[in-house]
């Protein structure tokens, strides 16, 4: 992992710079470049510090919220367990919510199905209490 502020400053000016053209939509799972975070907050794996994370919402062409995805499983109200299409299991990792541009997407790895969808809208509602 790395753990450089340097290395990811210039990997963040990279991302910004960027131009991105991709279209993504809601219930996808991406890598996304995360970045070397602060505290608990979850950080990405890599040179390219990614993590993978689904789509909850599409804001709008370049913008949407995601939560992160973690392979390990964790229980209580902060996470939710889920399977994506092709069945690998994972946890979305509800407390890390987080809105994101476009160019921190890198590529899609998959989607995860409807019912998994609701599930995550409804484990989200309880953990905000909304």
């Amino acid at each position: 992992m790395h753990n450089n502020q340097n290395e990811w400053q210039k990997k963040k000016e990279k991302i910004k710079n960027a131009l991105k053209d991709i279209v993504f939509h809601e219930g996808e799972i991406w890598f996304a470049s995360l970045g070397l975070n602060v505290g608990k907050e979850q950080d990405g794996k890599g040179e390219d510090f990614l993590r993978p994370v689904v789509v909850l919402k599409k804001m709008s062409k370049d913008m949407c919220v995601c939560i992160p995805l973690t392979t390990k499983k964790k229980t209580g109200t902060w996470y939710c367990s889920i399977k994506d299409s092709g069945g690998k299991e994972a946890t979305a990792s509800l407390c890390q919510i987080r809105t994101l541009h476009i160019n921190r997407l890198t590529y899609k790895i998959g989607k995860i199905t409807k019912d998994e969808f609701i599930n995550i809208k409804n484990a989200l509602r309880g953990f905000l209490k909304i």
